[in-house]
């Protein structure tokens, strides 16, 4: 038998009836559903420290469980001494199995180790996406808080199939994303 992450289960069995239902769908095609997850990190200190950058591959290849890219700059800016193709941050797109993974781990695990944690933000981009700010790395547990040089935050996008915010919104929350009680649309 081969493995099947929680979440996706979750998905299948009870995600698509409750939206199905809340909706009024008339095909199981038009239920919205997660398509990836972006977990992005600026790393601006790197034009004057090299070693940065790759301490930032190392760490979020790692919360990830996958090998992160390098971004490069794409313009000169004087005023930040940056120059074209310097290495200014880390991304790395989660897709199938690795994205409801990654969320599982994120709800469960990592969310609960922020101090004084009351929930997300409920603010959705219009097209039914949802940014994450993490100001600090040190809550997922892959993390060796004795080898970190800089606490550093990161961006987790969940990017949906959602038409509308509100769509997006209650596929998240199915989900399991724990949103803060104020809705700030």
């Amino acid at each position: 038998m081969e493995y099947i992450p929680n979440l996706k289960k979750k998905y299948r069995e009870e995600i698509i009836p409750t939206l199905t239902k809340q909706f009024s769908y008339s095909s199981v095609m038009q239920v919205p559903r997660l398509k990836k997850i972006v977990i992005n990190q600026g790393v601006g200190q790197a034009v004057a420290d090299k070693k940065l950058i790759d301490n930032s591959m190392e760490e979020v290849s790692s919360i990830a469980g996958q090998q992160a890219i390098m971004r490069l700059a794409s313009k000169d800016i004087s005023n930040f001494k940056l120059r074209r193709k310097m290495p200014i941050g880390v991304k790395v797109t989660l897709r199938k199995d690795k994205m409801y993974e990654f969320m599982e781990r994120l709800i469960s695990v990592a969310l609960p180790r922020i101090r004084d944690f009351k929930g997300v933000g409920s603010k959705l981009d219009g097209r039914g996406n949802f940014t994450l700010g993490i100001s600090e790395q040190i809550i997922f547990p892959e993390i060796d808080i004795d080898k970190i040089n800089k606490i550093m935050g990161l961006e987790i996008t969940f990017v949906t199939s959602a038409k509308t915010d509100e769509e997006g919104y209650a596929l998240l929350k199915e989900f399991g994303v724990p949103f803060s009680n104020i809705k700030n649309n």
